[in-house]
């Protein structure tokens, strides 16, 4: 028991390290920083709460927490809806199941940037394609508005991480007891009395996982965003973590987007522990 538990640290020791290193401290040294001058050299000047008092009042970035709230809102729901629904497609007894598994999954291998540039040339030259030929408006001037730019960011969103949300359903769904489904069959449930009073009950907790992985990514999405719109048209569709990014490297005032970077920190952190509490209490419910 002595040995294993040596052995346990002793691997656990290189991982604590490198997070110390990587997180831990430069994020103690950022929430330092945002209360000073810093410029990304020195920091010559104790400012107190200016940095903090200041980005309350500014318009963009309010703006762009905003827009980044209704995007993750609205990304958190159509990648669960489309993840668990390909997880039920791919846990049938049909042939094609391996490949449909690497065929959905495949998104979620290429880059952000990549993706973007991918669906921006979708968007704008195959979309407008599609528009003259068919006298649709609907298809003509994607990315030209904050509208058309907010749904193109969550469609993009949806393709990519639809498979690795399915995964995290898969490993749920495969494992209720074929037993079980097969007592409900007797006793005359159809296929929806199933989902609702076995299936869904029991595939509760993939959803508190595949929501807090969700929540997390949508708040942090940075290089499609960038790929993709560039926050424009204007800024009306950029998201925090680009406005954070402009302040502190194009504005090159880094307390400030320091400080940003906390309350965002704060934000994110506050919404996920909160989703993940009552998800728990609901899962004991079911």
């Amino acid at each position: 028991m002595h040995n294993r538990s040596i052995a346990f640290w002793l691997f656990l020791t290189p991982v604590m390290l490198g997070l110390g290193l990587v997180v831990v401290v430069p994020f103690i040294y950022g929430f330092i920083f945002s209360f000073t001058d810093w410029d990304g050299l020195k920091a010559t000047t104790f400012m107190g709460l200016e940095n903090y008092v200041r980005l309350f009042k500014e318009e963009e970035f309010l703006s762009s927490i905003w827009f980044t709230t209704k995007f993750a809102f609205v990304s958190i729901v159509s990648l669960n809806v489309i993840g668990l629904g390909l997880a039920l497609i791919v846990t049938r007894n049909i042939k094609a199941n391996n490949v449909l598994r690497t065929v959905f999954f495949m998104p979620n291998l290429i880059g952000g940037l990549i993706l973007g540039f991918i669906w921006q040339f979708i968007f704008v030259s195959v979309f407008n394609d599609i528009g003259e030929l068919t006298g649709i408006a609907a298809f003509q001037g994607w990315l030209s508005n904050s509208e058309t730019g907010f749904w193109g960011l969550v469609i993009l969103t949806s393709w990519q991480m639809g498979g690795y949300i399915m995964i995290i359903y898969i490993a749920y769904l495969e494992s209720i007891p074929k037993d079980l489904i097969e007592a409900s069959k007797i006793d005359g449930a159809n296929s929806f009395q199933r989902f609702k009073h076995i299936t869904f009950p029991l595939v509760a907790p993939a959803f508190t996982v595949s929501m807090f992985l969700t929540l997390s990514t949508a708040f942090k999405i940075y290089d499609q965003n960038l790929s993709l719109t560039n926050g424009g048209p204007g800024n009306d569709t950029q998201m925090v973590a680009m406005e954070i990014v402009r302040t502190a490297f194009a504005e090159n005032e880094m307390a400030y987007a320091q400080a940003k970077a906390v309350i965002f920190f704060m934000i994110v952190a506050v919404i996920a522990l909160t989703q993940v509490y009552y998800n728990k209490k609901r899962e004991v419910d079911l």
